[in-house]
């Protein structure tokens, strides 16, 4: 009886250990790893790439006006701050001196004038108007001669006279004709070359006089300081009564209407950019960034640095942007309609460099897709190739998920929770 008891016990002790294998076996089942994750949605939109980069502003114009004489300050009509227009007299210097220098030379220059004029209206010189009674008295003797040939001719041929007389007639002739020639010669030389000599002496005073008046002019302008441009003095280092010394700045005067951003980038990023390009400029203590536009991309590498140096340009109208200020600037390279991005988080990058993400299926497990990268803006990834509009990534817990692992989305997981 007792060994029948043993038995049954034996039996009953192996069904239950069984059932405990079984309940385990399906507990273990039914308890695989469920990881809760974060998802994005693949969504379609136009993205930008920016070339960003550390910069100084410069002001549109600048012009640092130095004295051409050194001489003291007689009076400035602006100081540090003042608005002027091109053109505008911004300070004299003390230009006594050279005020009755000017006057001197222009008394030089008005008498130059008045010989000039004189001379050219003059009658011919001495020395011509005797060249001139000269040819006429030759000429004169010259026809005479010729009446005396004449007549002797015809009473040669009448036979009232001898033949020598007719001959010494002709001798007289020839010497006449002669010394009129002599005569005309000398007074055309004189005419050619004397009178031309005069008035060239005139006119070579005049000019002398004239210069030298231009120059004392040009010198008592240089005690005017005048503005080349328009804009705001923004350095005046000088009082009344101080030196001004030739080539040392006296006033500075800048055009802050707009200001320009000069940056220095890598080539390759510089090989991106044209001019007309928008840009935006970041500045300390501005809440937001300012417009502006590439204005400058050079052509030539600097030899120092290795890169190229970039222009941008911003209105100023409120003179707010300060030249001197280190900015950022943000230069728009490429505009791509239409991309497919996804958070820059859900990206993942293999050793070997290869680009996936984990999407997300219908049957809520990751699965790993290799993806092709295309531009970048701030958080954003563009995906060029391995996704599809509508497709879920796993934006926050991918790294290190194994593929085909069963998840949840953490938003449904909480409302699960809250059922």
């Amino acid at each position: 009886m007792t060994g029948k008891i043993n038995e049954r016990g034996v039996f009953c002790a192996a069904l239950l250990f069984l059932s405990f294998l079984s309940s385990c076996s399906k507990d273990t089942a039914e308890k695989e790893p469920v990881v809760p994750v974060q998802v994005a949605t693949v969504e379609k939109t136009t993205l930008q790439r920016t070339v960003t980069a550390e910069a100084v502003l410069f002001p549109l114009q600048q012009s640092a006006i130095v004295p051409k004489i050194s001489a003291p300050v007689k009076a400035f009509y602006v100081k540090r701050g003042s608005r002027v227009r091109k053109g505008q007299l911004l300070a004299v210097l003390e230009n006594r001196d050279l005020a009755a220098a000017a006057q001197e030379n222009q008394g030089a220059y008005n008498q130059a004038e008045a010989t000039y004029a004189t001379t050219t209206s003059a009658q011919l010189p001495e020395e011509i108007q005797k060249a001139q009674l000269d040819t006429q008295a030759a000429k004169q003797m010259l026809d005479a001669q010729q009446k005396i040939y004449n007549s002797r001719q015809e009473l040669f041929q009448q036979g009232a006279i001898p033949r020598k007389e007719l001959d010494q007639a002709g001798v007289d002739l020839t010497q006449a004709r002669n010394q009129y020639q002599i005569a005309q010669k000398h007074l055309d030389a004189l005419m050619a070359t004397g009178k031309q000599q005069a008035l060239k002496s005139a006119a070579g005073q005049l000019q002398s006089a004239k210069g030298k008046y231009m120059g004392a002019e040009a010198q008592m302008s240089y005690s005017q300081i005048r503005s080349p441009i328009d804009g705001v003095v923004t350095d005046r280092p000088l009082y009344p009564g101080e030196m001004a010394a030739a080539g040392t700045p006296i006033v500075t005067v800048m055009d802050i209407s707009q200001v320009i951003v000069k940056a220095h980038i890598p080539q390759p990023e510089a090989a991106l950019l044209k001019v007309g390009d928008k840009a935006t400029i970041t500045v300390p203590g501005e809440s937001a960034p300012v417009d502006a536009k590439v204005t400058v991309v050079s052509p030539a590498l600097d030899p120092n640095s290795t890169t190229v140096e970039i222009w941008v340009q911003a209105k100023n109208p409120e003179q707010r942007l300060k030249p001197g200020t280190s900015v950022q600037v943000s230069m728009v390279a490429q505009t791509v309609p239409d991309a497919l991005v996804i958070p820059a988080a859900a990206l993942l990058t293999g050793q070997d460099g290869t680009t996936s993400v984990m999407v997300v299926g219908t049957d809520n497990r990751a699965h790993q897709r290799p993806v092709s990268v295309g531009i970048r803006q701030g958080d954003q990834v563009q995906i060029t190739e391995g996704l599809q509009p509508g497709d879920r990534v796993i934006a926050s817990g991918a790294y290190g998920l194994p593929d085909n692992t069963q998840v949840t989305v953490a938003a449904q997981t909480e409302k699960q929770n809250e059922k």
